[in-house]
């Protein structure tokens, strides 16, 4: 249970105690005294409020998180295959940028971006939705890297089934909540994942303790 759930939940008990102290008792007397109820109702009804905003103020941030874009490759003629189109091979990218491509018309799978850096491990790339937004035949998906300026990093594109997409989505859930990013090693990609481009590209910056 997320902090501000419990934040919003001690706020209505606050508030359903403070309404039933203020009921009148077989003798005639309040259950509670007249200021411990007022004091009882006003903290709940900030505790909720507070619980309230900062939950609209963690999406705020989430929906407002602020990208660059790398390079982008000139593509012509009719698309037959997934790909990315920014960054391009080779490139020097922001510690956060916006990752897209393009898929073919009959495509029907999920489109996963992955980073690997220089401790060889697998990290899934989402925004709001995990898997990478697609429409009308193009897709993009932020991604984000933490390492030191000039480290190489490997730009994997995967084609993922549900299975294998439901693996990725779960993995990042799992990560957020133990806030440890720990990577996926080789042999823990889901078979359902089929490496369809590989692009190596370079940090512009220090990006270390950015995330």
């Amino acid at each position: 249970m997320s902090t501000k759930i419990i934040i919003i939940a001690i706020g209505v008990l606050l508030i359903l105690i403070a309404l039933l102290g203020n009921r009148k008792g077989s003798s005639g007397n309040r259950l509670l005294n007249t200021k411990l109820v007022i004091t009882f109702f006003i903290i709940g009804i900030l505790m909720m409020i507070y619980g309230s905003y900062s939950s609209e103020f963690v999406n705020y941030n989430t929906q407002m998180e602020q990208v660059s874009i790398g390079k982008k490759l000139k593509i012509e003629g009719p698309v037959n295959a997934v790909k990315v189109v920014s960054p391009i091979d080779k490139d020097s990218v922001d510690c956060r940028i916006l990752t897209m491509g393009v898929y073919p018309e009959s495509h029907e799978k999920d489109v996963w971006v992955l980073i690997r850096p220089t401790d060889d491990r697998y990290y899934p790339q989402s925004d709001h939705t995990n898997t990478s937004y697609k429409r009308d035949g193009e897709w993009q998906v932020v991604t984000r890297f933490g390492g030191d300026k000039g480290e190489a990093y490997d730009l994997i594109v995967y084609e993922a089934d549900s299975i294998a997409s439901s693996f990725f989505s779960s993995t990042i859930a799992k990560w957020k909540e133990a806030d440890d990013y720990p990577g996926l090693q080789l042999e823990e990609m889901p078979s359902g994942a089929k490496e369809v481009e590989r692009i190596v590209i370079y940090t512009s910056k220090n990006c270390r303790g950015v995330f």
